[in-house]
């Protein structure tokens, strides 16, 4: 896994792709940058959905739990992510160190519509939000 931070796909003032209503810079691209950690479960997951939006493997693999974590990753250049819908989430605070966050995210594969929907489960450890797994 690169320790180094990759230039973001986005523009800092484009907005962000976890539709939070805030700008990439100041939500989802100053965890990919390296500039703040998640302070959430959720904010790590809407990172996370960022990250698969803009192809920054790096981060994906960065905020997986070692004990999950795949070897290497390789995302689909043809897969476009559209939306994210956060749907639950249960713990994940800042003073909370497991959480969940159900979320639904669509996306259009060679111009068909589709959506993913999982229950990710997280981990805090060493003050970092990290991916466990998903079902």
């Amino acid at each position: 896994m690169s320790s180094a931070t990759p230039t973001p796909a986005l523009p800092v003032s484009s907005r962000c792709p976890c539709l939070s209503g805030e700008t990439y810079g100041e939500c989802c691209g100053r965890f990919h940058a390296g500039r703040a950690s998640a302070p959430t479960a959720e904010a790590l997951m809407r990172s996370r959905y960022s990250a698969f939006a803009t192809g920054n493997v790096t981060y994906l693999l960065a905020t997986w739990h070692p004990d999950h974590r795949p070897a290497d990753l390789e995302l689909d250049p043809d897969l476009e992510w559209r939306r994210l819908d956060i749907l639950a989430t249960t713990g994940g605070g800042p003073l909370d160190s497991t959480g969940t966050v159900e979320f639904r995210a669509h996306y259009r594969q060679d111009g068909i519509r589709g959506t993913q929907q999982e229950l990710s489960s997280f981990v805090r450890e060493h003050g970092k939000w990290l991916y466990v797994d998903g079902r």
